[in-house]
C-alpha cells in the first residue's frame, strides 16, 4: 500500500477532537534516542546507516504500541510528493524528507504514533494527539520507549542521560509541544508579550513547522528547551501549565475585542470571508492567515451551522502538497494559486454571509 492511500482523509483528520481544541489544535510529544553501540546517524556512513535502518525498522513496526498492520517505509521508496504531504501534516520532520538511503518511518493505523528513523538520532518517537493532551502522549509514548527498550540498549550515562545528536535534547531526550491557534493575542497585539513571557520561563515559541518558521495562519507551537536537570513528567506538568495559561489569555482577547473594538473584529473575519469566496489567485501564506480569521468567526458563532471542523480541513487541502495530489501533471506556484483559489471558491458555496449578530463572547477555559 502506497502512503497516500494509507493516511486518513483530510476530512476525518480535520474531525479528530480533544480538550480545548477551539485553541490547542494538537499536543505532540517526542523522545530522541540512539543505540550504543552504533555511530550517529550524521557521522554514520551509508553502511551504519543502513545496519541501523534494518534493525529499527521491523523492531519498531512490531512493537504491540503501533497497532496492527502499521506503514514503515525507507525515504528513498517514497515520492517527492509523498514527503512533503506527510511534512504538511506534521508526521516527519523536513529534515526527514531530505533523507534517503538509511532514512525511514513507521506510522500507525490512528496517526497517534510516528517513529522516524535516523532523522538526526536513530530514533525520533513521536506521540500525538489532539487537542491539549501532553500528559497522555507523554504515557503513551512512554510506554513504547520502555517496551523497545527490552529489545535494543540506548545510549546512557549516569552523569548525562540519554545522548543526542544535538546537545540541546540532552538528558531525558524530550520535546513536549502544543500547537495552538491565537488570533485573539495577535489581534489584540499581545502576542508579543506572551512570547516574551514564555521564553522567560524556559519554553520556546515557534511557526507553525518549528524552529526557524513563520506562524502563518495565527498558529504557533509552545514547547520546552531544557531536557536535562528535570524529569520528563515534570517537563510535560509545566509545558501543560503554560499552555492552560495561554488558552485563558487567548480567550479573554477574544472576548475583549468582541467588547471593545466588535467593528474592527468584525471587519476582519468579513474580509477574510470575502477573499476566500471571491479569489481567483491566492497563494498559501495569505490562504492561511485568512482561515485563520475565518476560523475564528467560526469560533465566536458567526456563521451558523459551520463547525471548525470544516475550516481545519482547508487549512490542511489548500496547503501545496495537498493540493498537488489533486492533480496528474506538475503544477507550479502560479497554476496551484489559482488552483487554490478556485477549490476555496466551491467549499465557501457552504458557508453563510458572516453574521454579527449571533458573535458571542468564548466562556473561560
Amino acid at each position: 500500500m502506497k502512503i497516500l492511500e494509507f493516511l486518513s482523509p483530510p476530512e476525518a483528520v480535520s474531525q479528530r477532537t480533544g480538550p480545548h481544541d477551539q485553541i490547542v489544535l494538537s499536543s505532540r510529544v517526542r523522545l530522541a534516542r540512539n543505540l550504543t553501540d552504533a555511530p550517529f546517524p550524521g557521522h554514520a556512513k551509508k553502511p551504519d546507516r543502513i545496519k541501523s535502518y534494518e534493525l529499527l525498522m521491523p523492531l519498531v513496526a512490531g512493537m504491540p504500541q503501533m497497532g496492527p498492520d502499521p506503514f514503515a517505509e525507507g525515504l528513498d521508496k517514497l515520492t517527492p510528493l509523498d514527503k512533503q504531504v506527510l511534512v504538511e501534516r506534521h508526521l516527519i520532520s523536513r529534515e526527514l524528507a531530505a533523507k534517503s538511503a538509511g532514512g525511514g518511518f513507521v506510522l500507525n493505523r490512528e496517526e497517534s504514533f510516528c517513529v522516524m528513523v535516523n532523522e538526526e538520532d536513530h530514533l525520533r518517537m513521536q506521540a500525538l494527539r489532539p487537542g491539549l493532551q501532553l500528559k497522555q502522549a507523554w504515557l503513551a509514548l512512554d510506554g513504547l520507549d520502555s517496551a523497545l527498550q527490552e529489545h535494543v540498549q540506548f545510549a546512557f550515562t549516569e552523569q548525562y542521560g540519554y545522548l543526542t545528536a544535538c546537545p540541546t535534547n540532552l538528558g531525558t531526550g524530550i520535546r513536549v509541544s502544543a500547537m495552538l491557534h491565537l488570533p485573539g493575542l495577535v489581534l489584540a497585539e499581545h502576542i508579543n508579550q506572551i512570547i516574551q513571557a514564555v521564553n522567560k520561563l524556559g519554553l520556546a515559541v515557534r511557526g507553525l513547522y518549528g524552529e526557524g518558521t513563520e506562524a502563518l495562519g495565527n498558529i504557533f507551537q509552545v514547547s520546552n528547551q531544557q531536557t536535562l536537570g528535570e524529569s520528563e513528567s515534570e517537563i510535560v506538568e509545566r509545558l501543560n501549565k503554560v499552555a492552560l495559561q495561554i488558552i485563558d489569555a487567548e480567550l479573554n482577547a477574544r472576548a475583549a475585542q468582541l467588547e471593545k473594538k466588535p467593528r474592527q473584529l468584525f471587519n476582519q473575519i468579513g474580509r477574510a470571508y470575502g477573499a476566500l469566496s471571491q479569489a481567483h489567485v491566492i497563494a498559501s501564506k495569505e490562504t492561511m492567515n485568512q482561515l485563520s480569521l475565518l476560523r475564528l468567526g467560526v469560533d465566536l458563532g458567526m456563521f451558523e451551522g459551520i463547525s471548525k471542523a470544516v475550516v481545519d480541513e482547508l487549512f490542511l487541502i489548500s496547503q501545496p502538497w495537498h493540493l498537488q495530489v489533486s492533480r496528474p501533471e506538475k503544477l507550479d506556484a502560479e497554476q496551484r494559486d489559482a488552483l487554490r483559489a478556485e477549490m476555496l471558491r466551491q467549499r465557501m458555496k457552504q458557508f453563510p454571509t458572516p453574521d454579527h449578530t449571533k458573535a458571542v463572547a468564548p466562556k473561560p477555559a
